[in-house]
């Protein structure tokens, strides 16, 4: 990273935490993270989660129909998921800003056999008519979800939006991509149970993912500016050999770029993931 990048990232965190500050007093009586406020639409349903020696059933996976960044048809599936059926993992990755790429939501897509993938996004849950905050995610302002639903939803929500959006194979081998997996949705279970607040630097999508990885990876992800900023987290991933390409990081961004084929693809349900993935198959 380019020390004029540094500072910038320090100066930025010296705000956001300097600012959080004066978030405390609004937020300060949510002392116990709860499982049962009244959420926002798109996080209202939890996914269930039952898992056996060789199956995962799935309840609430979200499936939204989304005409605008902000309105949507509420629709949710049910799957029984053979585990020999989970062939690999895909690491999606959502930039916030278009100028500065540090800021990011990431995420895993699970390919299933017959070109099927199903993505698990770990959320800031959040409540009615209530946005997602840097700051707030300082303070105990959300509790920590995962969002398991289909690639149609997930990403196609992201790409109505304007969301730049990247794609990239990994190197999981089948039973890894299976371990992982069921470790997310061991976790995903938990959470209803005994729910967490989410923490912008210390509990997000990013370091969640990282746990999930190092839980089954020979060698662990270390900490570092990939995780603390989710935006660098490809770079990160390529430079551990997770990613499946000999490409540099420039190189993969380029290639692995989906928003525009994503946003053609938003009238093909059943054939999404295929269509997203074609530029680079």
């Amino acid at each position: 990273m380019k020390r004029r990048s540094v500072g910038t990232l320090l100066g930025l965190l010296v705000f956001v935490v300097v600012a959080g500050a004066g978030s405390w007093a609004a937020t300060a009586g949510r002392r116990a993270p709860m499982s049962d406020r009244g959420w926002a639409l798109d996080h209202e349903r939890a996914v269930g989660v039952a898992v056996t020696a060789d199956t995962v059933v799935l309840t609430d996976i979200r499936d939204f129909r989304w005409s605008s960044p902000s309105e949507f048809e509420e629709r949710y599936r049910t799957a029984e998921i053979p585990l020999d059926e989970v062939r690999g993992v895909w690491f999606v990755l959502a930039p916030f800003a278009k100028r500065w790429r540090g800021l990011a939501h990431s995420f895993l897509s699970f390919e299933l056999t017959g070109d099927r993938f199903l993505s698990v996004s770990v959320e800031a849950r959040r409540e009615e008519d209530e946005s997602y905050s840097l700051v707030k995610g300082l303070w105990r302002g959300f509790e920590t979800t995962y969002v398991v639903g289909t690639e149609h939803d997930l990403i196609g929500q992201r790409a109505l939006r304007g969301d730049t959006l990247f794609v990239y194979p990994s190197r999981a081998t089948p039973e890894q991509a299976r371990a992982l997996f069921v470790d997310m949705m061991h976790r995903a279970d938990a959470l209803i149970r005994e729910p967490e607040f989410y923490h912008t630097i210390l509990n997000n999508c990013n370091t969640n993912l990282r746990d999930h990885v190092n839980r089954i990876a020979s060698r662990p992800l270390p900490w570092g500016w990939g995780i603390l900023l989710p935006g660098y987290s490809d770079a990160l991933a390529l430079r551990h050999g997770l990613l499946d390409t000999t490409l540099d990081i420039d190189a993969a961004r380029e290639r692995y770029r989906v928003d525009p084929a994503a946003r053609a693809a938003l009238g093909a349900e059943d054939d999404f993931g295929r269509r997203i993935r074609e530029a680079f198959r």
